[in-house]
């Protein structure tokens, strides 16, 4: 079954008459690579060196590897060692590739890996990045502490304004990458339109200087937006959150176009971000079938619990796409869309507590979620999204602290701000838990 010298049958099934839904199940039915044709289940691979018929052979499979221009056939892998590749990743890779709409995708072991990958492989010394000012903390602490060192300069920027933005995308540019919803305060950037600003200048460039979209698409997942058909180059994932799906493996994905994939397998064979086999056959087999099923009952969840907090007289605000009062809630309805077509708002919310001061309400922030963490029953004082609990925190002192905290109202947080992932328990629930943990403060 596994010999790879074998020739894949053909798969005599047209997947393309079926939903993305049943796509995320079945993948491609057939793969190169690995023959499960009679496996109901894809089979876990254990095995980080394998056995090799001849040394030609070991040749031709490091050949793959070896240069940065080398073209990856469509043949099955010549599977050598876990780092170059190995079969679940491989059928992890090929079935996300599917959801999200792209030519091809690498795995890493973490978010950060791919987010590392995909940009070591776009930008150079002397090259420039313009980011939105809102970003995940630890991909600010990439471009703050290690960026400089490579010659690289990062401009951070408020892409969701983008009038006069084409007079910003200098020579030196060679990527503009963002998230949308950003993480925390779930700004939506325009990627359609952004799309047309850098087709103009693109227009103008050679290829090998052409600037590239990156977009990190984890708050959303594919079952909420599919940045690729919009117009981004590259899309990202923390695999570890809504894809994955059950807090329990860590992982990362860059999807993006095939002639980018030597790239990205050379650039992860090297530096060593190689997603664990395990938790490649656990994402592949409970997490991406499962998604759109989670996401339709974490979605539902979210809007009910976004409306009662909108309605909480010491609320002060709510960012949730959702909500008809968001400011982004028009653009997030053509960007954030299903399977089926339907508005598809996520389950991300970001709110704050009112107080007499900023620091009062950040003050009323931390009661309340020092509270929840010690007397609510369906939410957990965690970092972390897409989990099948509902997870609470405070960006600006957790996942945003590397943000000095005059800076955070410039990056677009608020102090006070509370970051709300919703799980998958019943609305009527959490609901319940918040008022009750509102009316302590």
């Amino acid at each position: 079954m596994t010999d790879q010298s074998k020739k894949v049958k053909k798969d005599p099934i047209d997947n393309s008459k079926y939903s993305l839904d049943t796509h995320l199940i079945y993948g491609k039915n057939i793969s190169k690579k690995w023959d499960y044709s009679y496996h109901v289940t894809a089979p876990i691979s254990s095995s980080t060196t394998f056995r090799l018929d001849s040394v030609e052979r070991g040749a031709q499979g490091f050949q793959e590897f070896g240069h940065l221009e080398s073209e990856l056939s469509d043949n099955p892998h010549i599977y050598i060692y876990d780092r170059l590749g190995e079969p679940n990743k491989d059928m992890l890779e090929e079935n996300l590739a599917d959801v999200e709409g792209g030519e091809m995708a690498v795995t890493f072991a973490s978010g950060m890996g791919a987010i590392s990958g995909v940009l070591g492989v776009l930008l150079k010394s002397g090259d420039e990045i313009i980011t939105h000012k809102t970003l995940y903390g630890c991909t600010i602490s990439l471009f703050n502490n290690w960026y400089p060192k490579f010659n690289i300069n990062v401009l951070a920027d408020d892409l969701t304004k983008l009038n006069n933005f084409e007079a910003k995308l200098n020579e030196n540019v060679r990527v503009i990458y963002f998230e949308t919803p950003a993480n925390p305060n779930l700004d939506i950037i325009d990627i359609p339109a952004l799309r047309v600003i850098v087709d103009k200048i693109n227009k103008n460039r050679s290829e090998e200087r052409k600037i590239k979209i990156v977009v990190d698409n984890t708050f959303a997942t594919p079952y909420c937006q599919r940045p690729l058909t919009l117009g981004a180059d590259f899309v990202v994932h923390s695999l570890t959150k809504g894809i994955g799906g059950f807090g329990a493996d860590m992982g990362g994905v860059v999807i993006g176009p095939n002639i980018y994939r030597a790239m990205l397998l050379l650039y992860r064979k090297d530096f060593g971000g190689v997603l664990n086999t395990k938790s490649a056959w656990a994402i592949l087999t409970y997490g991406l079938p499962s998604l759109a099923l989670r996401q339709r009952q974490q979605i539902a969840t979210a809007m009910k619990v976004a409306e009662f907090l909108e309605n909480h007289p010491k609320v002060e605000f709510v960012n949730y796409p959702g909500l008809k009062s968001y400011k982004y809630y028009e653009l997030a309805k053509k960007l954030m869309i299903d399977f089926d077509g339907k508005f598809a708002p996520g389950s991300m919310i970001f709110f704050a507590l009112k107080g007499n001061d900023p620091e009062e309400g950040r003050e009323n922030g931390r009661k309340l979620m020092n509270y929840i963490a010690e007397n609510a029953y369906t939410m957990t004082l965690a970092v972390s999204l897409g989990h099948t609990r509902t997870l609470i925190e405070h960006p600006a002192s957790m996942t945003h602290s590397v943000v000095p905290a005059d800076k955070l109202i410039d990056r677009g947080i608020n102090p006070g701000g509370v970051r709300l992932a919703i799980g998958i328990e019943t609305a009527d629930d959490i609901i319940l838990d918040l008022k009750e943990s509102l009316e302590k403060i």
